[in-house]
């Protein structure tokens, strides 16, 4: 199995309500996401599932990124809040192993920690995702902590120039 591990696009520094759970992705950070993903789909042929945190600036950048790969439906998975227990999206994903590509899209510094762990079962985060950026895990076996190995880790910039822009 592979992992495409996916930070959101930049959004909003602040709901209009105030509650960090909805604000949303800026227009810039809508047209760099749908540039992103056509930077992904020359590095990731397809995707079988894809989830996404519960926060909006999430759902939405794994909307755009679900358009790229043929309108995927996205999943909702709480194990993608920040903050969640990292074992809980490992169970999550023991559920998948059908899937040859699993596609998850989060927060920092929760995606770091969460790809330092399944790399070397650290409880610490050793990499970050910049807003827009990926991972790229692999998989031999099951999705358990120190299993991981790193394909590549890429900025919003870098995907962009792989999709023929930025």
């Amino acid at each position: 199995m592979q992992l495409l591990l996916i930070r959101h696009g930049t959004a909003e520094d602040v709901a209009p309500d105030g509650d960090d759970a909805r604000r949303s992705l800026t227009k810039a950070g809508r047209d760099e996401m749908k540039e992103v993903a056509t930077g992904l789909r020359a590095l990731v042929d397809s995707i079988d599932v894809i989830a996404a945190s519960p926060l909006l600036r999430a759902q939405q950048t794994a909307e755009i990124v679900a358009h790229a790969y043929g309108d995927l439906n996205v999943e909702t998975v709480q194990s993608l809040r920040p903050g969640s227990d990292l074992s809980v999206l490992a169970d999550w994903l023991a559920r998948q192993a059908s899937a040859k590509v699993v596609a998850v899209v989060g927060h920092e510094p929760h995606l770091g920690l969460l790809v330092t762990w399944f790399m070397t079962g650290a409880g610490n985060s050793r990499v970050v995702l910049s807003k827009g950026g990926a991972a790229l895990l692999e998989f031999t076996s099951r999705a358990a902590p120190g299993s991981g190995i790193l394909q590549w880790l890429l900025d919003k910039h870098a995907l962009r120039r792989l999709g023929g822009k930025g």
